[in-house]
């Protein structure tokens, strides 16, 4: 009896010895790999299942991760044009705090994100991840330009409607200075782009209408532009400013590259024992216009509709290779957008053929009004995320940080993510808000102002390229439980709201953060309205 109970503890021992190694091999990863896909001015109703009655653009691959995911119908970018709210999405914190308080990066501009920022990527980092950005940056870099050598970065002029047929127009040509002066500043490395901000590896174009027109893998760019873009590449919706390129340079090839980067990164990572973040900043369907041979007139409407097509056969790509490599089970997927559809691509001709581009909303892209800012917003989870899943609670793209920071189950520091809320509990499928507030800014910086249903713009107007608005009216307060395409201003209605809607502004600016915690300083004096106040002028095609 003796030697039996010895083998049985023995049996036990080695039963209970092995099971946690059967556990190990079952159970999920805790660290769930990130893939966030942030699309360029696709519209609120540019997507199918956001717009299935008044859309007329099929999105299949966007549509079928919505069904397999949850799809968020309250969803914001901190800002109606591209810069500002990249920003914030990769810090967690409003863009109006830096020095961008209105407009966007210039061509060849200054690094936006700080040294010390943490980013999604720098935190992801910190706990184990891999890490990489394919695609569009768009928020500066310390580029080797020495006094004197910018002005070679330009043309004379942006070629005209007489340029447009010529290989080369009037101020395009290169000359000997010109080539010197692109060898010596883009032979060199370029400095606080991506890969010092968090990411293990970055390839893309800075900004595709800009110049320069090349790719850039880490801090240097794959080659060195030889001459001016061709005038022809500016017909349209094409590039919108002259500058170096590199010789034949195709905008078309730009969004298949970045498509086959991410497809090649995701079947790579997935092989490799880290997690992996890719943040996929696609360059469309924003300008240039430049669609493949493939999906020319596949729409039926316009280029423009073309290209969105285009962008979600990309993702269908993406998601496809995340599928193919074992990885899709253990990924959170994020896909949304910069800000809303840009209202030079023909928006009004895609109304007059039954597309609505901001479906329900007021305004486009630029405007503080609900179409600037409201976008696609979509979260896949499988085993968290329930399918087909709809959520009508307000989130904000600053949220990506405090959400990664709950994943991880780690806090974050005071100087990080000040205007961060985790969406964790929103994806776990409780219905209740985790934000009652957000600012979303115009392309001019005029704010806008959310508590719950309620929304305070401080001035007359969009605030961007939008038209319309009473002017006579200094600001405006809509109810948007029951007015969502903003029509009735209830300002003159409700003075005691419009003060504590100020008022809560007023205090998110002076404690520098509108989360709970440690006050924070912003970088700047930040603008205050409303005001008099002569905006930014931007050229719509160059946002």
């Amino acid at each position: 009896m003796k030697m039996l109970s010895i083998s049985r503890t023995i049996l036990t021992a080695l039963l209970l010895a092995s099971l946690p190694t059967l556990q190990a091999a079952d159970k999920p990863a805790t660290k769930p790999n990130i893939l966030v896909i942030l699309a360029d001015d696709l519209g609120y109703g540019d997507v199918q299942c956001y717009n299935p009655q008044r859309g007329k653009i099929p999105t299949p691959n966007i549509d079928r991760l919505a069904s397999q995911g949850l799809r968020f119908t309250d969803a914001h970018s901190s800002s109606g044009v591209c810069s500002p709210s990249r920003y914030t999405l990769l810090t967690g914190r409003y863009h109006w705090r830096t020095r961008l308080q209105s407009g966007i990066v210039g061509v060849f501009g200054a690094p936006l994100i700080a040294p010390e920022r943490m980013t999604i990527a720098s935190l992801a980092k910190q706990h184990g991840y891999r890490t990489a950005a394919v695609g569009k940056w768009h928020l500066g870099w310390d580029w080797p330009i020495a006094e004197g050598q910018r002005k070679f970065l330009q043309a004379a002029k942006k070629p005209g409607k007489d340029d447009e047929a010529k290989p080369a127009g009037l101020g395009f040509t290169a000359t000997p200075e010109h080539l010197a002066a692109w060898h010596e500043i883009f032979s060199k490395p370029i400095g606080s782009g991506p890969t010092t901000r968090g990411f293990d590896s970055y390839f893309g174009t800075d900004v595709p209408n800009w110049p320069p027109y090349c790719f850039i893998e880490n801090n240097r760019t794959l080659g060195i532009p030889s001459e001016f873009l061709s005038a022809q590449n500016f017909r349209g919706n094409l590039a919108s400013m002259p500058g170096p390129a590199l010789k034949d340079w195709k905008l078309e090839g730009i969004l298949p590259a970045l498509r086959d980067r991410a497809v090649t990164y995701i079947t790579d990572a997935a092989k490799q024992p880290e997690p992996f973040l890719l943040y996929l900043p696609l360059t469309s369907p924003h300008t240039p216009l430049a669609v493949t041979p493939e999906w020319q007139g596949k729409s039926s409407l316009n280029t423009y509709a073309d290209f969105v097509m285009e962008t979600d056969a990309v993702i269908g790509h993406v998601l496809d290779a995340l599928e193919k490599s074992g990885a899709a089970d253990h990924t959170l997927v994020f896909l949304t957008s910069d800000n809303g559809c840009a209202p030079y691509i023909g928006a009004t001709d895609l109304e007059k053929m039954g597309h609505y581009p901001s479906g329900p909303l007021r305004g486009y892209k630029s405007d503080a009004w609900e179409g600037g800012h409201r976008i696609p917003f979509i979260a896949r989870w499988p085993g968290v995320v329930k399918p087909g899943s709809t959520c009508d609670q307000l989130v904000l793209q600053a949220d990506f940080l405090a959400t990664l920071a709950d994943i991880l189950e780690v806090k974050l520091p005071a100087t990080a993510g000040e205007d961060s809320i985790s969406i964790l509990p929103l994806l776990h499928g409780v219905d209740k808000p985790v934000r009652e507030q957000s600012v979303n800014c115009s392309s001019e910086g005029l704010p806008s102002v959310r508590s719950g249903s309620w929304k305070l713009i401080l001035g007359p107007g969009s605030g961007g390229w939008g038209k319309g608005g009473d002017q006579s009216q200094p600001i405006q307060l809509y109810n948007l439980a029951d007015d969502i395409g903003e029509t009735k201003n209830l300002a003159a209605t409700q003075p005691e709201r419009v003060a504590q809607m100020k008022a809560q502004l007023e205090k998110y600016i002076t404690e520098g953060r509108s989360t709970p915690g440690e006050a924070q300083k912003n970088d700047v004096e930040v603008r205050r309205f409303p005001a008099n106040h002569r905006a930014a002028k931007n050229t719509g095609d160059s946002q």
